[in-house]
C-alpha cells in the first residue's frame, strides 16, 4: 500500500475519508491506534494509505485537499 495523505486534522481525516469513499476508492487508515496511544496530541498523524494500483484515482479524488 501506498500513503496517499496524511494529516493530524481528524475533520481533514473524516474529509478525506468521504472523498474515497464517493469516489469507490478502498483506503486504510494507518497509525489510528498509535495516535490514541500517545493521548491525540498530535505527534504522530494518520496516514491514509491506498493500493499501489489506485495511487492515481486517488490523487485525483483529493486534488482538492489542502495538504497544508
Amino acid at each position: 500500500m501506498e500513503e496517499v495523505f496524511r494529516t493530524n486534522d481528524l475533520v481533514k481525516l473524516s474529509y478525506i475519508e468521504h472523498l474515497l469513499q464517493e469516489a469507490g476508492i478502498e483506503y486504510f487508515v494507518a497509525d489510528q491506534h498509535m495516535s490514541a496511544i500517545e493521548g491525540n496530541i498530535g505527534a504522530f498523524p494518520r496516514r491514509v494509505m491506498v493500493r499501489e494500483d489506485l495511487m492515481t484515482a486517488a490523487e485525483k479524488a483529493l486534488s482538492g485537499v489542502d495538504r497544508g
